[in-house]
């Protein structure tokens, strides 16, 4: 399921880093027309004090001013989402800049001289696309790790027939029943089963293949 939109941001904290001038002034009034805090955090030198294990995804959003050039903690993971929704700020459309926006994971931009008309829009796109590509990560990284579980899982049902003399779909069958029984996935039950953690509450050899002859 796709996360909902948000679509009233009040109450979220927008960190503006960019330098002062008229271009963006009116970026600052209109988010707080529009209920948000604003903070800049201090720019000396093309660095930037930010402490990024500080940022929260479901409350800060970063603006960032293409064109001071200035490198985060998250720079060059154009392949990974930023910790919170990210905005460039754009004068100067060099490739280049540009590039470095997207590398810091901007999903809107905002052109200068910035526009009070433009703010909510890029606030929309920047958040939802943000949020719904974290959701889009989150699956994938499940997915995978299933994946790989299921070699986990495998390994599992191989060693319950060698144990208990029984075939591969009676191995299976116990396995899932005993992970139920102990309310956990069967991936995880399969990895604590390996690991001599638990053990498979597996019916006699004889009674199993009895009954799989019976379904026959």
């Amino acid at each position: 399921m796709a996360p909902r939109l948000v679509q009233n941001f009040r109450g979220t904290r927008a960190l503006v880093i960019a330098a002062n001038g008229g271009a963006i002034d009116v970026l600052d009034t209109t988010l707080v027309k529009l209920g948000l805090s604003v903070e800049r955090p201090p720019v000396a030198d093309g660095m930037v004090e930010l402490n990024i294990q500080e940022l929260r995804a479901e409350a800060d959003i970063l603006f960032i001013d293409g064109d001071l050039g200035i490198p985060l903690g998250f720079n060059g993971i154009a392949d990974r989402l930023p910790p919170v929704p990210v905005i460039g700020i754009v004068g100067v459309e060099a490739p280049g800049r540009l590039k470095a926006l997207m590398n810091h994971g901007a999903t809107a931009f905002l052109r200068k001289p910035v526009h009070s008309g433009a703010v909510y829009t890029a606030l929309f796109l920047g958040i939802n696309q943000f949020l719904q590509r974290r959701d889009l990560e989150m699956q994938i990284e499940e997915h995978q790790q299933r994946r790989r579980r299921r070699r986990v899982v495998v390994k599992a049902i191989v060693l319950l027939m060698q144990r208990a003399g029984i075939d591969d779909e009676a191995a299976y069958t116990q396995l899932r029943r005993d992970s139920m029984r102990m309310r956990c996935s069967l991936e995880h039950y399969c990895e604590e089963y390996l690991n001599g953690r638990s053990t498979a509450t597996v019916e006699p050899p004889r009674l199993v293949r009895r009954v799989a002859s019976d379904r026959g």
